[in-house]
């Protein structure tokens, strides 16, 4: 030992230096085990732009479409040949943009869409085609 001023004891540096290539080695299995992992999260963080801009613009065609049916049911809303009870279901699902906006939402996340398009088939078929373009387009092919 270097202690009693004789040679060094290479065997616990030898000893010490098995012990590191062995933790080196325990780490290269764990990581070797979670490689998979590691690309998968690679590829979450890649995609995380596409999903903005995916997102971005279904709102952008939600927004579009909620507006669009405010303003060809207000029409229908101040007609008063047109029953109470189907007046005020129009106001709250389409009255305002908001409302209306967020009628889309439902229409386009919760799978309940003929429960909000239905009514407005009945009451013009017209809404039949606009309705078909939205529900292909956004729930289908977005």
């Amino acid at each position: 030992s270097l202690a009693s001023g004789g040679e060094p004891d290479w065997t616990i540096v030898r000893i010490l230096r098995l012990a590191c290539m062995f933790r080196a080695f325990q780490v290269v299995r764990i990581f070797d085990i979670f490689g998979h992992l590691r690309v998968l999260f690679a590829t979450v963080v890649a995609s995380v732009m596409a999903l903005f801009w995916s997102m971005t613009l279904l709102f952008i065609v939600m927004l579009a479409s909620g507006l669009t049916l405010c303003q060809l049911l207000s029409a229908y809303i101040s007609l008063e040949t047109l029953d109470e009870m189907t007046v005020a279901w129009l106001y709250k699902y389409y009255g305002t943009a908001g409302r209306s906006v967020w009628t889309m939402f439902e229409i386009s996340f919760s799978g309940g869409w003929p429960n909000f398009a239905r009514p407005l088939v009945e009451l013009n078929a017209s809404f039949a085609c606009f309705f078909a373009v939205y529900i292909a387009g956004v729930v289908f092919a977005m």
